[in-house]
């Protein structure tokens, strides 16, 4: 399965600002946005006027980066919602944001998306009783989602609740650190994702 394996503080140098890609060690002194909140190359201190076109462009490219997804997968997501009831942009981000992986870092069994897709690929996650490890699988309202206990030593989790316990887990999900599971109460809204995306310029550039 593709993934990028680049530098990720690139990224967020790339588009203006921090995406969180390493979860909450972005928040520290020594994230490299702070020391250079410029897009990377040799020109990129130099300001640039940001066309319609590269206005969308980069709107779409956040998504994708915030998310973990490549431009395959993203444009099958895009057709997926412009066929569905509704407004395409919402049921675009709604989907992301179901995605398996999504899901667990939400919940806090993960610092980051990255983290929460090695999670799932390694078989240390159910979902109902069933062991799943697939990324990009989406959830349902009432699926129960947990940590596999049965091989894996459950300190690495103890580590990392320790560090996610405080963060807000969104109206739609209800977590369980003590059990390490969470459950989905119901479908996501949009006002209930916090992702920086205006996805109303990502429907523009598609719609083209």
């Amino acid at each position: 399965m593709a993934r990028y394996i680049g530098p990720v503080c690139r990224l967020c140098r790339r588009e203006g600002e921090k995406l969180y890609l390493k979860g909450d060690k972005c928040a520290s002194k020594s994230c490299t946005f702070n020391k250079r909140g410029y897009a990377p190359g040799q020109h990129g201190s130099a300001k640039k006027k940001m066309s319609e076109y590269g206005l969308q462009l980069r709107e779409k490219q956040k998504a994708k980066r915030i998310y973990g997804v490549l431009e395959t997968q993203f444009r099958n997501y895009f057709k997926k919602a412009d066929k569905m009831p509704g407004i395409t942009g919402e049921n675009l981000l709604i989907m992301l944001e179901k995605r398996l992986d999504n899901v667990v870092y939400r919940l806090g069994f993960a610092r980051s998306r990255a983290e929460a897709r090695q999670v799932v690929r390694h078989n240390h996650i159910k979902v109902n009783g069933k062991k799943v490890n697939i990324p990009s699988y989406i959830v349902k309202t009432g699926d129960v989602i947990e940590v596999k206990r049965e091989d894996e030593p459950i300190q690495r989790f103890k580590d990392i609740v320790e560090v996610t316990s405080s963060r807000i887990v969104p109206e739609w999900l209800n977590s369980d650190y003590a059990n390490y599971k969470g459950t989905v109460l119901s479908e996501p809204q949009r006002s209930q994702i916090d992702s920086p995306v205006n996805e109303t310029l990502i429907v523009e550039l598609y719609s083209k």
